[in-house]
């Protein structure tokens, strides 16, 4: 029979370039215990600078990213604010490259898609809470005010959630015109207007 190591001899060879490779770029073995914390804890087994640094390591991967996690989280306030940020200021963060805007970016993204999906797959006003959620993952960072309108069929549920207007940081227009015409335009039953102040969520 031939010898085991013989059966597969790329794959092996394959696996010892990872392991060296590892070594190389992480040898404290920081980067492979934050993944397994990451991997068998809860929601709360990473601080939000590890969760931070935890995404950037995907991308960037021959730097130590911890200094730069909590850089990002120091620039934009919260972690809300490091995901919805502008991908130009990001990239205006030493260190941040666009592949490492677009994956903050798209951590922002996929929450905002799967906190908007609880709220279209209930009735609004029976499910408040994960409505004011949504709302506050999408708003609660902006550093100006935002209005925007949530249309309803008959049964409550979400037709459009719409921005009308992004303002400054003391005002923001609003057109009523506009958001009657589209209520009746979609067959919308009802509406919620929603308006947020930059000192605090809305």
């Amino acid at each position: 029979m031939p010898h085991e190591r013989g059966l597969f001899p790329e794959r092996q060879d394959d696996q010892a370039t990872d392991r060296v490779r590892e070594a190389g770029q992480d040898p404290s073995g920081h980067r492979a215990r934050l993944r397994r914390r990451l991997l068998h804890g809860g929601d709360d087994a990473l601080a939000d600078h590890e969760l931070i640094e935890a995404l950037l390591m995907t991308v960037i991967p021959r730097m130590d990213v911890k200094p730069l996690a909590r850089m990002l989280l120091q620039r934009f306030g919260s972690l809300a604010g490091v995901f919805n940020a502008d991908p130009r200021a990001l990239q205006a963060v030493p260190g941040i490259k666009e592949a490492a805007a677009a994956a903050l970016r798209i951590a922002g993204v996929a929450a905002r898609r799967l906190a908007r999906a609880q709220v279209q797959a209930l009735p609004v006003l029976s499910s408040w809470q994960a409505l004011i959620d949504y709302l506050t993952i999408d708003m609660a960072h902006l550093n100006h005010e935002r209005v925007r309108v949530l249309y309803l069929n008959t049964q409550n549920r979400l037709l459009l959630d719409q921005v009308v207007s992004d303002g400054t940081l003391d005002e923001s227009a609003i057109y009523t015109r506009e958001i009657i015409a589209k209520a009746l335009s979609i067959g919308a039953a009802a509406l919620i207007l929603v308006h947020n102040h930059p000192t605090r969520p809305f």
